[in-house]
């Protein structure tokens, strides 16, 4: 592009009453310039005055003036002489200008996109037309803000359910509040002395039992079916809860008498489940070392009631070995054998064991020629255990058991070895009874 040439007047002004000579004004030039410069002077014609007329002051400083060559400087001309003092003196051209000046041009251009990027966000929430500007939230303190507490929900409460029982020594029926009942349980089965854990447990398995044929309506084993459940182990032993709290106040265990009040009052409407439904809650007083797979016992498979390991008992429990003697009549008279066969009398092993269970009990064995189960042995013999031993002496037979009961679901002896170790009713159960859950006992029988 061809550069456009201004011509720009720059008045010289001497000092008043002295007039420079145009020559001095044109070296005085020149000492910048290499070159000569393209001057042009404007002259004007001095003005004529009348030495007979009387002139102003101001008239005398606009014809001293008047004489004065104002030059005229062409700026392309101007501009190479600076250019030319630039590089005498070491400064160079303006960036944009020079000769290299395109090394600039990448800086230039990601100068150019980082502003766009910058404005692209402000454009786009800049408000449009129309639209009021959002007010900007006043910061606020946490500390002085506080959230509204939820309502605490009102816990739904169902009528406490009634029981039953058949008290066998009278041939009465006594309605009382499940609450009640499960007291007069937990007082005649389990020893007060036991730890409040181990009462908690029994309480909850004595409250499920109950709570499951009040919900199958099962009245099986009651004279004539005119109550839930009887006072007698075919169900549950029961004492009334009155008659517990005279004869213990009487012997001197009130604080027995509190501790069982506290051990059902803290196990309150708890029952054990399996898949919604409250279980059988069988339990016993004293294991073997285990308990049993309730098809080794009953015959059929019940998938919470398999044997685990119970080693507590051993060591606890006073009544975990004991040794009974019978004659071999007797015992052929209590198994329905007439006599022992000869063939079996002269191998000497009229008495054998074919098989054992999970929990180390007699599974089947042989006597006098003839096949039981290790429970109907122990049934009809009177034994305490399935598990025993026997050492015969002539017409004697030493028989020895191990444990105390039927070995199914919860050892009592071994909840309490747990309870002393520091388990809890929960762990105690849940060790007892395999894959069980905990439900609401009133709940379960609201709808009933």
């Amino acid at each position: 592009m061809k550069e456009a040439s201004v011509q720009v007047k720059v008045p010289l002004v001497p000092r008043p009453g002295m007039q420079e000579p145009e020559k001095n004004v044109v070296s005085g030039v020149e000492k910048d310039k290499p070159a000569p410069l393209k001057l042009r002077t404007v002259s004007s014609q001095p003005a004529k005055l009348s030495t007979s007329e009387r002139v102003s002051t101001d008239e005398v400083n606009r014809q001293a003036t008047a004489h004065i060559h104002i030059p005229v400087i062409e700026l392309d001309e101007f501009r190479r002489v600076k250019r030319r003092r630039m590089r005498t003196f070491g400064r160079k051209p303006r960036w944009g200008r020079g000769r290299n000046s395109t090394r600039w041009q990448p800086a230039a251009a990601v100068s150019a996109l980082l502003a766009m990027a910058l404005l692209i966000p402000v454009i786009l929430v800049w408000p449009r037309t129309g639209e009021s500007p959002k007010p900007i939230p006043a910061p606020t303190d946490a500390s002085t803000t506080r959230t509204p507490a939820p309502a605490p929900a009102v816990p739904v409460t169902y009528p406490e359910p009634k029981v039953r029982v058949y008290l066998s020594a009278t041939g009465t029926t006594m309605n009382l509040p499940l609450e009640d009942y499960v007291t007069g349980v937990v007082a005649a089965e389990m020893p007060a002395e036991f730890r409040l854990e181990a009462l908690k447990a029994q309480a909850i398995a004595a409250r499920t039992f109950i709570v499951r044929r009040l919900a199958a309506s099962d009245t099986s084993g009651v004279p004539s079916g005119a109550a839930d459940v009887t006072d007698t182990v075919s169900h549950q032993v029961f004492i009334p809860p009155d008659q517990v709290k005279s004869e213990w106040t009487r012997l001197g265990k009130a604080k027995e008498w509190e501790k069982l009040q506290q051990a059902v009052r803290e196990s309150r409407d708890t029952v054990m489940t399996y898949q919604g439904k409250a279980i059988t809650a069988s339990f016993f007083s004293t294991s073997n070392g285990y308990t049993e797979n309730a098809e080794d016992v009953w015959g059929n498979a019940v998938p919470y009631l398999q044997s685990v390991d119970s080693p507590w008992d051993k060591s606890l429990a006073p009544g975990y070995k004991q040794t009974v003697t019978m004659k071999r009549n007797e015992i052929l008279q209590k198994l329905n054998l007439d006599a022992i066969p000869v063939t079996t009398q002269k191998s000497g092993s009229w008495m054998e064991v074919l098989s054992t269970t999970k929990g180390h009990r007699i599974k089947e064995m042989q006597i006098a020629g003839e096949t039981f189960s290790g429970p109907e042995v122990r049934k009809l013999l009177g034994l305490r255990s399935s598990q025993f031993s026997w050492k015969t002496t002539g017409d004697e037979v030493q028989i020895t058991t191990y444990g105390y009961g039927h070995g199914v679901g919860m050892s009592q002896w071994g909840a309490n070895g747990m309870a002393q170790e520091g388990h809890t009713a929960t762990q105690i159960l849940k060790h007892y009874y395999t894959g069980i859950s905990f439900g609401q006992a009133s709940k379960m029988l609201a709808s009933k």
